[in-house]
């Protein structure tokens, strides 16, 4: 298939008319206001791609737009295609939205008050919240229901307020979306009204699936209750609450362990083991999957029966919530789990297997491992055997260096350079001389890695050997060994008439000393007629660092063979000669990308500040391969201009450039970097990683964090509490004791649950004087719920 076929055959390519169409859109969005008229009538357009377009014209074209767009809302109902298209338009737009709209709420039409709630909500706009506020007691269960919809996406206390009075309009149909949109709000006040429908059958499970979204330790105990005494259905709602609060305690405050300490500290955790597997049958794979994680938690002797249930499931994330909950059984679970690895087929052991205690009465059930005939879990149990760490389990894995499968001689290697034993020479120095080419690779794998002298003459019968691995493995091992007939033997090597074997004595060769032959030796491989020869002759006189050599290495950079160019970026990189660094600088704009790349490492590790303008220009190469390197390149500057490149970068197209700009912001000490993290908070897609970024306890930070807090608002204030409670430093908790006293009212308040969270009498006494003198009346409130009144 040719390319230009395969992309008409793409779902979202375009044809070409609406390529054309696009482009005519584009052309009256340039002419301003003047084509309103026409923009308006192509949010007809039968192709979703160019009413998309005419969507994004109309919305830049800002205020002079908003008119026409209420117009089609109220009066050209009659496509739904233009109405959706509308209130994209108007959710977009840089105009007064909301004084166009808000006159609307007053329409005839419920549909049209339904599609400005939606508007303005979608617009996250504060100032309409009074007016959301009472359209949520709008005649029209509709107008109602999609205003309680917009004042969850908007937030803030008003809006809240709002949400919980409509919990007693005595509505189905307004009571359960404001239960769902005060769940997902996040915000601790919510939790007494939610915690109130749970003696309501008819809302129990709605209202427990909404604490659990919360995210609030105050909902635990209530929670952990309904275990105890709720039917399957709400025991299943409840087990998914308590490990959604898990999951968002540990987003906010790092290690929390508030819902496993409320489990185990039950009166009848033995019960509550049994309550909770019973749960299991009915349960769909993501209840299932919050059942295993309890189970785990509370342990009991039919936690670990129960788990090893699910392990056969067709749903391979409950089976991995099931193993993750065994795992944190421990100790206790390790008597079935070997029952279960003994008794149980392929599938069952590669489950199984990760899961197996650092116990040496393990051993035996491991090594009968070894004989599965599925190669995944013969290469399993080897890395299980390192794990344990008991040398009795090196004369089994010996045998397993014959294994058909590469992957199970890999790992059978690998155990045996983890565990070593008094044994392990001598058993490599023997199976070095096996006839079996196979076990003669594996010993000189493991001879090389250990460095025995006694294998040295192994090694060398090994390079007279015609086999061409053989060689390979002997030549990777003689750098390791001090004995000047190690040395002798590569420089031989290098001259060799096969290609392969002098590539490899190149290499090795510069894991050696440097010294006068040595060098000579890859002088001269820089000529030879195999590229690969000169590939490694050039990075080993790069690791020598052997500057005297960066003439001769210049003089490859044209090589015909591409890895030999990299090579010789790389190599260039390790040196500091004015030659050197012209030939890189050089190398940073060639036409090779990889070359390219090679160069802007290669400078980066310089850091001289002459390279750094190459390195800046690089970052807004159209490759987002290359913007990466540049900016790895750009980040060990400590320069003026680091920060806004890396600023710049987090904006980036391209995710792996917008993480990897976040990263190297985490990592630069004093407080510019932390105002630059903080002002990325806004980016919901980098949030997560902002966060984790801010926790990291570096210089600055913590005088960065509590200055933001001074300014931030609902949303920001939480995040930034988050990262203070996730440093879990004396100093950081220190900073949230402070916070509870000199930060904004809104930090104060999002202050107050991870202040909670610590857990001290110190913290709790903070709380308490807060919930009576602090000057805010929220912050009074939020006091008191963290206080779990």
């Amino acid at each position: 298939m040719t390319a230009s076929s395969s992309a008409q055959g793409h779902p979202l390519s375009l044809s070409a008319d609406d390529r054309a169409q696009v482009e005519a859109v584009e052309q009256l969005a340039r002419r301003g206001s003047g084509s309103l008229d026409t923009l308006v009538a192509g949010l007809d357009a039968p192709s979703w791609a160019v009413r998309r377009a005419v969507v994004g014209a109309l919305a830049r074209l800002g205020s002079p737009a908003v008119t026409p767009l209420r117009d089609v809302l109220s009066h050209r109902r009659d496509s739904e295609a233009r109405l959706a298209a509308a209130v994209e338009a108007l959710v977009a737009s840089s105009g007064d939205v909301e004084g166009s709209l808000e006159p609307l709420a007053e329409d005839s039409n419920p549909a049209v008050v339904c599609d400005v709630a939606q508007v303005l909500g979608r617009r996250r706009s504060r100032r309409s919240v009074p007016l959301l506020a009472r359209l949520t007691v709008h005649p029209d269960d509709n107008v109602a229901v999609a205003s309680i919809e917009a004042l969850g996406r908007i937030g803030g206390g008003a809006a809240v307020d709002t949400l919980l009075a409509a919990l007693g309009s005595g509505n189905f149909f307004r009571i359960f979306p404001a239960i769902d949109v005060l769940g997902r709000c996040g915000d601790p006040i919510v939790v007494p009204a939610l915690l109130g429908l749970l003696s309501d059958p008819f809302y129990a499970l709605e209202a427990t699936r909404a604490l659990g979204r919360t995210g609030q330790e105050a909902a635990v105990p209530a929670l952990v209750g309904l275990l105890r005494r709720g039917n399957d259905a709400l025991v299943r709602g409840a087990a998914v609450a308590l490990v959604d609060i898990h999951e968002a305690q540990v987003q906010r405050f790092g290690g929390a362990r508030a819902v496993q300490g409320a489990l185990r500290g039950d009166s009848d955790v033995a019960m509550l083991g049994r309550r909770l597997s019973q749960a299991l049958n009915g349960a769909d794979s993501a209840e299932k999957a919050a059942l295993s994680r309890l189970l785990g938690w509370v342990g009991g002797p039919d936690a670990a029966s129960g788990l090893l249930k699910l392990l056969d499931g067709p749903d391979p994330s409950v089976a991995r919530a099931a193993a993750g909950a065994l795992a944190e059984l421990g100790s206790d679970a390790d008597a079935q789990i070997l029952r279960a690895l003994r008794d149980g087929d392929s599938a069952r052991r590669r489950v199984l297997l990760p899961l197996v205690g650092r116990r040496a009465a393990s051993v035996p059930d491991v090594l009968a491992c070894l004989e599965d005939r599925d190669a995944a879990v013969r290469a399993l149990a080897a890395d299980t055997l390192s794990r344990i760490g008991d040398p009795a389990a090196v004369p089994a894995l010996f045998m397993r260096l014959v294994d058909d499968d590469p992957r199970v001689v890999q790992a059978t290697v690998g155990a045996i350079q983890s565990l070593g034993s008094e044994e392990t020479e001598r058993m490599a120095l023997e199976a070095a001389r096996s006839p079996d080419g196979r076990l003669r690779r594996a010993a000189l794998r493991i001879i090389a890695y250990f460095g025995y002298p006694r294998g040295l003459d192994v090694l060398l019968q090994a390079m007279r050997d015609p086999d061409e691995r053989l060689r390979d493995a002997a030549i990777f091992g003689l750098p390791f060994i001090e004995d000047p007939r190690a040395v002798d033997a590569l420089l031989t090597a290098a001259a060799h008439e096969s290609e392969r074997t002098r590539a490899a004595a190149m290499r090795a060769l510069g894991q050696t000393e440097k010294e006068a032959r040595i060098t000579s030796t890859l002088l001269g491989g820089l000529n030879d007629r195999d590229p690969w020869v000169r590939y490694y002759a050039c990075q080993s006189l790069g690791k020598l660092n052997e500057e005297a050599a960066a003439d001769a290495i210049v003089a490859l950079a044209d090589d015909d063979a591409g890895q030999v160019r990299v090579a010789v970026v790389d190599a260039l990189a390790h040196m500091h000669t004015e030659g050197a660094m012209t030939a890189l600088r050089r190398a940073a704009t060639s036409a090779d990308a990889d070359v390219r790349r090679a160069a802007l490492l290669g400078l980066g590790v310089a850091r001289r500040p002459d390279a750094l303008p190459v390195l800046l220009e690089a970052v807004g190469s159209e490759d987002a391969a290359t913007r990466l390197v540049a900016l790895s390149a750009v980040a060990e500057y400590d320069a003026p201009e680091t920060l806004p490149a890396l600023l710049r970068a987090a904006g980036d197209r391209d995710d792996s450039v917008r993480s990897a700009a976040v990263g190297f912001l985490a990592t630069r000490t004093g407080m510019p970097a932390t105002q630059a993290l903080v002002t990325l908070l806004g980016d919901v897609t980098l949030r997560e990683r902002v966060v984790s970024a801010l926790a990291l306890p570096i210089d600055g930070r913590l005088p960065g964090l509590l200055t933001a807090l001074e300014a931030a608002d609902e949303v920001t204030a939480p995040l930034l509490v988050a990262a203070l409670a996730r440093m879990r430093r004396a100093d950081a908790r220190a900073a949230l004791l402070q916070c509870l006293v000199s930060a904004s009212p809104v930090g104060r308040r999002a202050a107050a649950p991870a202040v909670a969270a610590l857990g001290t009498v110190e913290a709790r006494e903070a709380l308490e004087h807060a919930s009576t003198h602090d000057d805010d009346a929220e912050v009074r409130r939020a006091c008191l719920l963290a206080l779990g009144r």
